[in-house]
């Protein structure tokens, strides 16, 4: 329900429990899209309170959303493009677990790793791209391969489909048949959405189906594609959803100093994700005091006129 409003439901609408319970398993390849913002934290913590394992975590920024989930011991493998704790510096556990061979991992440069999801997204077993600095990781990663161009041009490098098990897409607001709003910095969503065979989407909001259809250019993602739909308000929290809540500038320099020791991270661990039932629960603790801090304010965009037709 919203603002008075009784949202109609359909069978995708679940509790985000729900959902990873029915369609993360141990040993999938899960991908948690949003770049900078909108970073499904919550779905994270959920996977993390079930215990799920064994997963191979890929995402072009893995963020401080796997640095928890290697430290609860939910993954064998990672796969990425870039790796850090935003504007502070290393992600500690995943750092320590690369360099002591716990983990196995890829990489990738952020265009590269695009490129994996749209040939995911699009069908083919692979995507071609221009030389530049792909051969530098040519020499690392064994998926970087050359071609030649069979019209009779340069050489390309190509770089196979990625086709994630499951991936989870945090979104401003959507309707109970997973079509949603995104707006802000876009990053990969739309492409991991398309390229995986399941997809969590998380929202703010889960509105009436004409709000959505009110601003249909609007729609990143539609419902054709999502198979679970989950209103979990503040889910992206460290990170950010524009026009919601800001990003938490202050936690990300906090986890620096907690993931310096197995002790602080998993004192966070406990006292954060295992001792909490859900994300409702995660944002109370959190205070009133970092709520206002992170209140977003309001700044409208011009309305658009569509006609009427």
């Amino acid at each position: 329900m919203m603002n008075g409003t009784t949202i109609m439901t359909t069978g995708k609408v679940t509790t985000l429990k729900e959902a990873i319970q029915t369609h993360v398993h141990s040993g999938d390849l899960l991908y948690a899209s949003g770049f900078t913002h909108l970073i499904p934290f919550a779905a994270g913590h959920e996977i993390i309170r079930q215990g799920i394992k064994d997963l191979v975590l890929a995402r072009a920024t893995p963020d401080l959303i796997y640095d928890q989930m290697v430290a609860a011991g939910c993954a064998r493998k990672i796969i990425f493009s870039y790796m850090g704790n935003p504007g502070v510096g290393s992600l500690r556990r995943v750092r320590a677990a690369l360099e002591s061979g716990e983990l196995e991992w890829e990489e990738y440069s952020h265009f590269s790793m695009i490129s994996r999801l749209q040939a995911g997204a699009s069908g083919l077993p692979f995507m071609p791209m221009k030389l530049t600095g792909a051969s530098d990781l040519e020499a690392q990663n064994p998926n970087f391969k050359r071609v030649r161009d069979p019209y009779g041009g340069d050489d390309v490098m190509v770089v196979p489909a990625l086709t994630p098990d499951v991936a989870v897409v945090h979104v401003q607001r959507a309707d109970a048949n997973g079509n949603a709003h995104v707006w802000g910095i876009l990053g990969e969503q739309r492409l991991a959405a398309f390229a995986a065979r399941k997809v969590i989407l998380t929202a703010e909001e889960i509105v009436p189906e004409d709000v959505i259809r009110s601003d249909p250019n609007r729609t990143l993602i539609p419902g054709l594609v999502v198979d679970a739909v989950c209103e979990v308000p503040f889910c992206a929290h460290p990170s950010y959803t524009q026009g919601y809540h800001d990003r938490d500038n202050d936690f990300y320099l906090a986890w620096d100093e907690i993931s310096k020791t197995d002790e602080g991270i998993q004192s966070y661990l406990q006292q954060w994700v295992y001792d909490l039932p859900d994300r409702a629960a995660y944002w109370e603790k959190l205070g009133p005091e970092v709520h206002q801090r992170l209140y977003a304010g309001q700044r409208l965009s011009e309305p658009v006129n569509y006609g009427d037709y």
